[in-house]
């Protein structure tokens, strides 16, 4: 094998490796021979075709074979022995006519183009100091999560009177729309929390004042988007019999309570909610000190950067920004700044992204922090829980599909970095107020900056969506969501209403 480096630019190199055609011909022989005793050919006993007869037969297919094998090993073996790190995988083109080369009549000749990942220093992580906001957990913040707790447990109890706000209402009702009854507009014995939003608007404020036994029309409007087409913007009466009225019964908070929630006692349940407070406190305040850490090292280290890759994750922010706007109906010419100054904004976030990404990998790879497979198995087994009923298809996707694999690792691999850093550094525990260690950095920095000419709605939004784009330097999995299609029930119609919008995920 020769190897010759025809390109030395910056962090662009390229390779010329050259294989004679006797050494493809001796794999070719040598694979032909560890055949010979397994094909069977009518006419031969086994093991007993000639050799000549065998290259006539596959020569051509094995020779193929051995052109793959060789280059993905030859250009390997190229990288290794010159300790070249590529950034991405290499570009390989053959040079040549390449039957030429299966035919036996010329040497194997191609490049292998890449760019390298550049040598840098990394920072004294010893030296680096961070601050770590904390907050202590108040007895009132836990008798705030007990309530929430008893809350969700509501239950009610028959009430005389009329019912109110709040009030729980049994009732059967009939629709009609042009005197017609529609599919999906009848229901028995519906239970229906008065104020909850879960009906048709207007639907739920006309039930307000009733009583048990009384029979009433109920007159709505569907909504312009409802999801059936034939009940959008339609009138319609539903005709309502009030069953039964029943208030909210009050929840007594004591050691039966908490034994609903697994626990011994209600001091058990305190002490567990504690822990899942400080749990929430901990991840927000790691959080908080991450990004201050990543902001340093971004400062402290600079470096050539493979081009490739920049172009590569710039593409990839840019898609989604504009992806966003599409999906709000807008343009580019809605946003607050000309594209040219967005671009640049934008380019720099991913030069940031690929200078963290190569930096903290260094990190991870000098202190052989690894990710086992236990660790992304759990990771994939939370991933399937998300989606109930599909675990097997979920985990099958990701073992089956090396690049979802790698990002499901990745984040492990760069929380584990992450801690390995904080362990390093000089890290100072400051307490801080609820309030303070839950604001978002980004908000406090907007209010105190000067206030804005004031910008049309649109153009607000999308500046609203670059700057969420620079809050951190982590990628996050897009999650893709697909919308049911809704049944033409006054309870469908408010599921529809009372839906969050799909909103992107933030990529910065």
């Amino acid at each position: 094998m020769q190897v010759t480096e025809t390109v030395s630019e910056g962090l662009k190199r390229e390779l010329t490796i050259t294989i004679g055609a006797a050494t493809l011909d001796e794999s070719v022989m040598a694979k032909l021979d560890e055949m010979k005793n397994q094909v069977r050919l009518k006419g031969f006993r086994p093991g007993k075709v000639p050799m000549g007869h065998l290259r006539r037969t596959f020569g051509r297919q094995v020779m193929t074979e051995v052109i793959q094998e060789t280059v993905s090993k030859s250009s390997g073996t190229a990288l290794e022995e010159r300790s070249l790190k590529p950034a991405m995988q290499p570009e390989i083109n053959i040079d040549g006519e390449v039957e030429e080369v299966i035919d036996g009549k010329a040497d194997l000749v191609f490049k292998v183009a890449f760019e390298i990942i550049p040598d840098f220093d990394i920072t004294d992580l010893s030296k680096l100091e961070l601050e770590r906001p904390t907050a202590e957990i108040t007895d009132a913040e836990v008798d705030e999560a007990v309530e929430k707790l008893s809350e969700a447990q509501k239950n009610f109890e028959p009430k005389d009177g009329k019912a109110e706000d709040g009030d729980l209402v049994v009732i059967d009702f009939l629709g009609r729309v042009d005197g017609e009854a529609f599919d999906g507009g009848t229901s028995e014995d519906a239970r229906l929390e008065l104020g909850s939003g879960q009906f048709i608007p207007g639907f739920e404020e006309q039930l307000v004042g009733t009583k048990k036994d009384q029979n009433l029309d109920v007159k709505v409007t569907f909504p312009e988007d409802y999801g059936s087409a034939e009940l959008a913007g339609k009138e319609a009466i539903f005709e309502t019999t009030v069953k039964g009225v029943e208030g909210p019964a009050k929840v007594v908070i004591d050691d039966t309570f908490a034994e609903k929630f697994g626990m011994e006692n209600l001091e058990k349940l305190r002490e567990a909610l504690t822990q899942q407070i400080k749990s929430d406190y901990d991840q927000v305040s790691l959080a908080r000190m991450k990004r201050v850490m990543l902001d340093l090292l971004d400062e402290q280290h600079t470096f050539e950067l493979p081009p490739t890759l920049v172009e590569q994750e710039f593409d990839q922010i840019w898609h989604q920004f504009e992806h966003e706007l599409e999906n709000d109906g807008k343009k580019i010419e809605d946003a607050d700044k000309p594209e040219d100054e967005l671009r640049a904004e934008y380019r720099t976030i991913a030069e940031r992204r690929v200078r963290l990404g190569l930096v903290l990998s260094e990190i991870g790879t000098k202190n052989e922090i690894k990710v086992d497979d236990a660790e992304v198995n759990r990771a994939i087994a939370q991933r399937a829980q998300q989606f109930p009923g599909q675990e097997r298809q979920v985990y099958e996707f990701y073992t089956k599909n090396p690049q979802a694999l790698a990002e499901i690792r990745a984040p492990i691999f760069e929380d584990k970095v992450v801690s390995f850093i904080a362990e390093m550094a000089k890290v100072t525990d400051k307490v801080v107020s609820k309030e303070e260690l839950l604001t978002d950095p980004d908000a406090e920095a907007a209010e105190e900056k000067p206030a804005a000419k004031k910008k049309p709605a649109a153009k607000k939004k999308a500046a609203t969506k670059k700057d969420a784009a620079k809050k951190s330097a982590e990628k996050k999995p897009v999650a893709k969501k697909t919308a049911a299609k809704k049944a033409a029930t006054p309870k469908a119609a408010a599921k529809k209403k009372a839906a969050p919008k799909k909103a992107a995920k933030k990529k910065d």
